[in-house]
């Protein structure tokens, strides 16, 4: 029994020594010295150096002068990301995006984009469509007092188009770049 004992131990040892430390070390130290931005979260930081976000992770923002990302199930909670399971014909989820679209609705301005709507599979998608954040633009430029064209130029300026998949927004990015305009 020892005899079988001991070799499976030091194997178990050996494993935990290799998969446990060694190779999480090896992958941190080449991800820090390759891409150094995005091992630490590709992080968003103000003039001042203050962190205000990631790229990489959607949060919400107060108030009619901002560009809203999609909803969270998990309210843009990292450790309660995810989906919220309620299947398509759960009343509840047609409840929720009902109220939602009433909300966004304007006289006007054509139905509301399901990605203002409906939440990611994450819960934390950081993007939205082009579509979605004009959708926003009557709303910003009345609580700004910016013209219409100069919010458009900005989505336009800060439209992403990936070498394979649809066109998207950063939502964390545009609401920057709104930030710095002079008011």
């Amino acid at each position: 029994m020892l005899s079988q004992l001991r070799p499976a131990l030091s194997l178990l040892a050996l494993m935990t020594l290799i998969t446990g430390v060694a190779y999480p070390l090896t992958v941190t130290g080449v991800a820090q010295l390759a891409f150094p931005e995005q091992a630490n979260g590709s992080l968003v930081r103000d003039a001042k150096g203050e962190v205000r976000g990631s790229q990489l992770l959607a949060q919400p923002f107060e108030g009619a002068g901002w560009f809203q990302p999609r909803p969270s199930a998990g309210n843009f909670a990292t450790v309660a990301s995810g989906a919220s399971n309620l299947a398509p014909s759960n009343p509840a989820l047609a409840e929720r995006i009902d109220k939602d679209a009433q909300r966004l609705a304007s006289e006007g301005h054509g139905p509301v984009p399901m990605a203002l709507v409906t939440t990611s599979g994450s819960g934390l998608d950081p993007h939205l469509p082009p579509e979605a954040a004009r959708f926003q633009i009557p709303r910003i430029a009345a609580e700004r007092g910016l013209p219409a064209a100069t919010l458009e130029r900005l989505v336009e300026q800060n439209t992403q188009r990936p070498l394979i998949g649809p066109a998207v927004v950063n939502v964390l990015a545009l609401n920057t770049a709104l930030n710095e305009m002079p008011r």
